[in-house]
């Protein structure tokens, strides 16, 4: 139950390589967050909890070891946040930037099609912002953690009241 079938700074170094690389994974797999996942994300992200377990622990199975392993993900994790808000490279690298999916009253299609936002999605976002249709829009963001931004156009008449905000799900 105690004793280590690796060393323990093993446990920590396969942690810490397992974390930075589900990291790189999400930040590929686009701006959405954890209450944006579609049932396929939340399978996946279950299946691969699964499948890199045996990768971090290697052929370790005592509870010090799980220990060890939890501790060295909560530290790599708090290290990576304090690098975030005091490394402006480390937050670029990590946090994606804004995509302009609408300006002017006119779409941005090739802004759409990378972001992987469809013109459904789009109009959806406008309604839940009380607009009507994309020629009232100043200027329509998809932001860093997934949701649309809309500004109407000034004098268009949209949008006066607050509407929560729209979260994109994409769908697989």
């Amino acid at each position: 139950m105690w004793s280590l079938a690796v060393p323990w700074w093993e446990l920590i170094v396969r942690s810490a390589v397992i974390y930075f690389a589900l990291i790189i994974a999400l930040r590929l797999f686009g701006k959405r967050q954890i209450g944006q996942f579609t049932i396929f994300d939340l399978v996946l992200i279950l299946l691969v909890a699964n499948a890199v377990q045996p990768a971090m622990t290697g052929p370790d199975n005592s509870l010090l070891g799980g220990l060890i392993i939890i501790g060295s993900l909560v530290a790599v994790d708090g290290v990576v946040g304090l690098a975030r808000a005091r490394i402006p490279i480390v937050n670029g690298l990590l946090e994606p930037t804004p995509t302009v999916l609408a300006e002017d009253g006119k779409w941005q299609p090739k802004a759409m099609e990378q972001q992987d936002v469809t013109l459904e999605d789009g109009e959806m976002a406008l309604r839940e912002h009380g607009i009507a249709d994309i020629e009232d829009v100043q200027l329509a963001v998809l932001e860093a953690d997934g949701s649309i931004s809309v500004i109407p156009k000034e004098g268009s008449g949209a949008g006066r009241r607050p509407r929560r905000r729209f979260r994109l799900l994409r769908r697989v």
